[in-house]
C-alpha cells in the first residue's frame, strides 16, 4: 500500500515536484494544503500515513500547525521541510514531537530515506543533529543538574532511543519482550520528566550517558 502523505507549502510549485518526485515512489500525495491551519484541517479529516509540512507559511505557520495537531494526534508521523537550517526552528520542532527535520536543499534519496523511515515511525533525527539543538531546547526538567536514578537496564534501553530504535527491535537485540521495553520506555520518560522519546534522547545527550 502507497504512503499516503498530506504535503503542506505555501508555493505551488514545490507542491508540484514534490507531487512528481513521489509518484516515482510506492507514495501518494493525498492531500495538500497551503497554510498551517488548513494543514490542521486536513489532519483531522484524511487518512493520512505521513505529513510533510514546511515551516514558514504565508497565512500560518507550520510549528504551531505541528503543535496543534499533536494535541489531536501524537502518533501520527510528521516531517519538516524547510529551508532554514535554523537551530531554533529545529529546536522548536524536536520539542513539539517531530519525527525528522529535512532541509529543501537535500538530496532526493535523502528525503525519501526520511519519508520512509518517518512513515514507519521512526525518529528521523541523528545524534549530531540532536546535540546541536539541545542549547535551544526549553523542555521541563531537561537540565543536566538533575538527580535521576535510571537502572542498569533503562541505561541500555535508552542508548537504543538515542540512535532511533524501534521497540520491537530493541526486543530482539536485547532478547527481551515487547511488552517489557514499552514499560521501560515509559518508566524512563516519567524518571527524566519529558513526554516523548526524542526529548528523552537529548536529555541522554546532553547528560552524556551515551
Amino acid at each position: 500500500m502507497s504512503i499516503r502523505i498530506l504535503v503542506v507549502d505555501d508555493h505551488p510549485m514545490i507542491r508540484a515536484g514534490i507531487k512528481v518526485m513521489l509518484a516515482k515512489e510506492d507514495m501518494k500525495v493525498a492531500a495538500e494544503a497551503s497554510n498551517g491551519p488548513d494543514a490542521v484541517k486536513m489532519a483531522l479529516k484524511k487518512k493520512l500515513d505521513l505529513i510533510l509540512m514546511d515551516v514558514r507559511m504565508q497565512g500560518g505557520d507550520g510549528l504551531n500547525a505541528l503543535g496543534r495537531i499533536r494535541l489531536d494526534n501524537a502518533d501520527l508521523p510528521i516531517l519538516m521541510f524547510s529551508g532554514y537550517d535554523n537551530p531554533t526552528y529545529i529546536a522548536r520542532a524536536v520539542a513539539l514531537g517531530a519525527n525528522g527535520y529535512v532541509l529543501k536543499s537535500a538530496k532526493r534519496k535523502e528525503l525519501i530515506s526520511a519519508i520512509k523511515k518517518a512513515a514507519s515511525g521512526e525518529m528521523v533525527w541523528t545524534r549530531s543533529g540532536l546535540r546541536r539543538v539541545s542549547g535551544f531546547l526549553a523542555t521541563p526538567r531537561l537540565g543536566i543538574d538533575i538527580d535521576v536514578s535510571l537502572t542498569q537496564r533503562e541505561v541500555q534501553v535508552l542508548k537504543y532511543v538515542v540512535d532511533g530504535v524501534r521497540n520491537k527491535e530493541i526486543s530482539d537485540e536485547m532478547e527481551i519482550g515487547y511488552d517489557t521495553v514499552k514499560e521501560h520506555v515509559q518508566h524512563i520518560l516519567r524518571k527524566i520528566g519529558v513526554t516523548d522519546r526524542t526529548q528523552a534522547a537529548v536529555w541522554a545527550l546532553r547528560n552524556e550517558l551515551v
